[in-house]
């Protein structure tokens, strides 16, 4: 076979293993037994082989997992990932309604119900059709690149039906066939099974090796376009019947809904079908299907206010309190935790669940050796609903919170205004173990690979006494460790050296300064961009900004009138660790110092020299507001190419409109 032949034969290949792919995963009618597609497969594997040059991207042959992966690549969403609100009742449902209703006035509108499946939601980038990177939600704003891993899905096209540039997203899961297999291999290997399928799914995307990943059976459905205005469809539903032409794997229980009554039955519907259905439902999504509607009810700080997700009641079950443990926070707060006869609870084993605080154990008298009905909160946080009185024997016993901390002996207080007993010694042991964790954690320093087991570790062998000595550990002392091999201790030195970039939010939140937030550092790393410049500022100078509330601005100047938080941030500097935001510092300006200042700002279609991200940050930086609908409130417009709807609203309403090069020139000057 010379190079010619081998072409055209990879290229049927190609087409007839992809129609045979899309038959068996996307459409369930297989037209051939696996054995035919398997036989294919290893022929055009064949030909690869024999001529390198032809293995494609988007070969059927780059779905079984490539090399391993030294770490995931963070990647920046162009479109910010969402949450969305929650309704838990019929009545949560029509309080929705209401507010749709209000904003968009006496104009008819339909819903798209869909269900909300339990599994991991990710992002599909392609380009002229082909398939280039997929990636986590992450935070939100930014997630993983799990390309490698996602190819092993083949419900995923490599390729479309036609030459689109787009991203996509949709909800990766592991069907319950596929999860029971899974676990029955564990426990052949004396593995710790996974507690739920979301949870096999989510770790078996986050393998560094994608043949973990590709021997996992996982499976997607699509739910959305991330940017549909310029593919020129007008509503949700259109959407998802144009992914379906594409070649995507979409949810077929979906139902457009015209009023609130239609939304209802169908919940109830799906309800009763949950458990026949072969992968696992925590819910339904309810979305509004005009997209100009979309645009005009826009959103709150944290979700649309065109969706909410309806929750399903919890699964309530029966079980025994055997005893009731302590722990101390990294904020010295001592939670008590109830300890339980192992009872499955929505679909995992649970042995313990939070009890909040003395007063809530008193409220509804819980006793040691008591039947108590427990739940998971939104399926996910177990708790006790309630004490089932009449099962009582006269043998349980009361309990009363201690007087002293259980980890440092410290007298143990109540501040004003709060129901939690606190340990305020700041040398306590529980405290500084939880704020290194917290320090390290996804949201804070990100460092991968440092654990809660191993900053005990590292704790119990003195070897880290706050969080700057994290940035002085050797190799040497960490080979040490129990189960830290050398390659281990390789990568976790590299993660804490690559800490040491993060922007200055990232250390403020991980810091843990009481009262502020994720949010919050954000804000005050924009307000005054450097960390020396921070430990200088008054309270009066952080209450003038407007998110800052006089007890986050009192927490914050007391923090850093601490000697030990002055020697501790001095450590942190010597030893590298960044002490600046990496976005444009917010500069506070009177309107008209800055055509920005004051002013609301809606940003539509692409922008070819910064990202929508990147634009919103450089216009607050100068005082504006960048929102994402055009209402009678906004000022101004920006419009890159192919913008649609939201052009089209701002000129009906005599709103100002700027193309991308007069908003370069702005912000330029």
């Amino acid at each position: 076979m010379d190079i010619n032949m081998a072409e055209q034969r990879v290229k049927e290949l190609h087409d007839t293993l992809n129609k045979y792919s899309y038959e068996y995963y996307v459409m369930d009618q297989p037209s051939v037994p696996d054995s035919e597609y398997d036989r294919l497969l290893k022929e055009l594997n064949e030909i690869e082989e024999k001529f390198p040059e032809l293995r494609t991207p988007d070969s059927p042959t780059q779905r079984v997992g490539g090399a391993v992966l030294d770490a995931f690549q963070k990647i920046r969403h162009d479109t910010p990932m969402l949450s969305l609100g929650n309704a838990f009742n019929e009545a949560d449902l029509r309080d929705f309604d209401r507010r749709v209703e209000q904003l968009v006035g006496h104009s008819s509108y339909s819903y798209v119900c869909e269900l909300k499946i339990d599994g991991l939601a990710v992002a599909l980038k392609y380009e002229d059709g082909l398939f280039i990177q997929g990636a986590t939600r992450g935070d939100g704003t930014t997630g993983e690149d799990i390309t490698a891993n996602l190819k092993t899905i083949h419900s995923i096209p490599l390729r479309l039906k036609k030459p689109l540039t787009m991203e996509v997203r949709g909800e990766a899961f592991m069907p319950k066939q596929s999860f029971i297999a899974l676990n029955a291999i564990r426990d052949e290997k004396g593995e710790e099974p996974f507690a739920n399928p979301r949870n096999a799914a989510a770790g078996s995307l986050r393998q560094l090796d994608p043949r973990i990943a590709a021997s996992r059976n996982l499976d997607i459905f699509l739910y959305g376009i991330a940017n549909p205005g310029p593919l020129g469809i007008a509503a949700h539903s259109e959407g998802l019947n144009l992914l379906d032409s594409l070649g995507f794997k979409t949810n077929k229980e979906r139902r457009v809904c015209k009023t609130i009554e239609e939304v209802i039955a169908y919940v109830k519907e799906q309800s009763d079908k949950r458990t026949k259905l072969p992968y696992e439902i925590d819910g339904i999504v309810i979305k509004v299907d005009s997209l100009d509607q979309q645009d005009e009810l826009g959103f709150t700080a944290k979700s649309p206010r065109w969706a909410t997700a309806f929750k399903f009641p919890a699964e309530e079950v029966v079980t025994k309190l055997t005893g009731i443990t302590l722990s101390v926070g990294r904020t010295g707060v001592v939670t008590p935790t109830a300890l339980l006869q192992p009872v499955r609870v929505a679909g995992t084993t649970v042995g313990r669940a939070s009890l909040h605080n003395e007063d809530l154990i008193r409220e509804k008298d819980i006793r040691i050796g008591d039947m108590v009905v427990v739940k998971k909160a939104g399926d996910i946080i177990p708790e006790v609903v309630s004490v089932l009185v009449d099962r009582r024997t006269g043998e349980e016993e009361e309990f009363h919170m201690p007087d002293h901390c259980p980890e440092c002996e410290s007298e143990l207080v109540r501040l004003e205004e709060e129901v939690a007993l606190r340990c305020i010694n700041p040398q306590c042991p529980a405290q500084i173990r939880e704020g290194m964790t917290h320090f390290v954690s996804r949201n804070a320093m990100n460092i991968e690979g440092l654990g809660e087991k191993v900053i005990a570790q590292l704790y119990r062998e003195k070897l880290i006494t706050d969080v700057a000595d994290l940035y002085t550990l050797s190799k040497e002392e960490l080979v040490k460790l129990e189960r830290m091999g050398e390659k281990s201790a390789d990568n976790l030195l590299a993660a804490i050296e690559a800490s040491k970039q993060n922007s200055l939010e990232r250390l403020l939140f991980g810091l843990g300064i009481r009262h502020v937030g994720a949010k919050a550092a954000k804000t005050l790393a924009m307000e005054f961009g450097t960390m020396d410049r921070l430990k200088e500022v008054s309270e009066e100078e952080l209450t003038a900004i407007h998110e800052i509330g006089g007890k986050m601005a009192d927490a914050v100047v007391l923090y850093f009138d601490q000697p030990e938080v002055a020697e501790l941030i001095g450590k942190l500097k010597a030893s590298g660790v960044k002490m600046a935001y990496d976005g444009p510092i917010r500069t506070i300006l009177a309107e008209g110092e800055s055509p920005f200042a004051g002013k609301t700002v809606v940003l539509t279609g692409k922008l070819a020299q910064l990202t929508r991200n990147e634009a919103k940050e450089r216009i607050e930086a100068l005082g504006g507001t960048v929102t994402g609908s055009v209402s009678k409130k906004t000022d101004l417009v920006v419009a890159g190419e192919e913008a649609g709807s939201k052009l089209e609203k701002a000129e009906k309403l005599g709103i100002d409109v700027w193309d991308e090069q007069r908003l370069m020139d702005e912000l330029t000057k």
